[in-house]
């Protein structure tokens, strides 16, 4: 920790880096005297988007981010006993239609938004008013679709605000719906393990890291998350029963990545193109009423609660939306699946659409 008191600069970083965690600790204690869903994620992400709105110096430190989304990943991969394994691979058909589902209603998110602000985007090429739209629709990750839209001349800051916007949305609404609903606890199968190990800890922290340096190496998407879950994952389904995550452990990770989020928000942010988050709000509004009646149909044709296929269909984030799972009981392992595939999906189906639909 030396090297950050070294100049004056690495000083200012780390004041506001503590500053910023003292304040979301101090509106997680909050929430969850208040008694709202997921206080830990929710609290310091609402604070924390709130000042950096305002101008307040916050910070985030990526390090911080990517543990907080290592220990997420591995604490959703314990619920893949064999049996939960063998529940959703059955589900297969309902995953692919999930996918399609996405793929569709991001790509009508991206033609409406390219109705919308036809004049607004009238400066910029045809080639970037597309290339903006349709991947500020896409609903895969923010940093990953505002880096295909860069790659096809698009303007990233309207993608990447429309993408951070929805998130936001999606992640304080549909928690607070879970809970106004009362549907928590309906999955309390819970993990494969339900006893803390040192050693099971120790030995689970090195081989998910292998599996995080793996996809670091491979430079897959959200490497920290997705190595972590996928190799906690496969150790469940073997039966391999290692430790269960204290719950202080999964809950820092929650602020993490809260803390995270709302330092995307700034006074830029709302001043760049007002008329352009009013639309995104509106369509992500519609997008998730849309949602909810999809999942709904798709939880009557596979017998399971509308509130889990909601979780698992939702235009959120996947680590947002599978932590409301996790901390509602409302069957994360479909949730994860379901997220975890539509992730996958678009990030190797949104560039060859879109440069299909080009040609078309």
């Amino acid at each position: 920790m030396s090297f950050l008191l070294r100049s004056p600069v690495n000083r200012q970083f780390l004041a506001r880096t503590v500053g910023t965690l003292l304040v979301a600790v101090a509106a997680a204690w909050l929430c969850e005297w208040l008694r709202t869903p997921i206080p830990w994620m929710m609290g310091p992400l609402v604070a924390v988007a709130v000042l950096s709105v305002l101008g307040a110096p916050t910070e985030s430190w990526i390090p911080f981010r990517n543990g907080g989304q290592w220990v997420i990943g591995s604490a959703l991969g314990l619920y893949f006993t064999p049996a939960v394994g063998a529940l959703v691979a059955g589900l297969w058909w309902a995953i692919v239609v999930g996918v399609a589902w996405a793929c569709l209603l991001g790509w009508a998110f991206g033609r409406w938004l390219a109705h919308a602000h036809a004049q607004e985007l009238a400066a910029l090429t045809p080639a970037a008013r597309r290339a903006t739209t349709y991947f500020a629709g896409a609903i895969g990750g923010a940093s990953e679709m505002t880096l295909l839209a860069e790659r096809h001349g698009a303007r990233t800051d309207l993608v990447a605000s429309a993408h951070s916007l929805r998130v936001l949305m999606v992640t304080l609404s549909l928690p607070f719906a879970m809970q106004i609903w009362g549907v928590h606890g309906l999955d309390a199968a819970g993990t494969a393990v339900r006893d803390v190990s040192v050693p099971g800890m120790a030995v689970l922290a090195l081989l998910t890291g292998f599996g995080v340096a793996l996809m670091l190496k491979l430079g897959r998407a959200n490497p920290w998350f997705m190595g972590a879950l996928v190799v906690t994952m496969a150790l469940t389904l073997a039966d391999v029963r290692l430790t269960a995550l204290p719950g202080w452990l999964t809950n820092l990770a929650q602020l993490f990545i809260g803390v995270s989020l709302g330092v995307r928000f700034s006074p830029a942010f709302l001043r760049a193109a007002p008329r352009w988050l009013g639309r995104v709000a509106w369509a992500t509004v519609v997008m998730m009423a849309l949602c909810a009646g999809f999942g709904t149909a798709l939880a009557w044709a596979t017998q399971l609660h509308p509130a889990t296929l909601i979780l698992g269909t939702s235009p959120g984030g996947i680590a947002e939306m599978a932590i409301t799972a996790k901390v509602l009981q409302l069957g994360v392992p479909v949730v994860t699946a379901f997220q975890v595939c539509r992730l996958v999906a678009v990030l190797i189906l949104a560039e060859p659409l879109y440069r299909w639909l080009g040609r078309s």
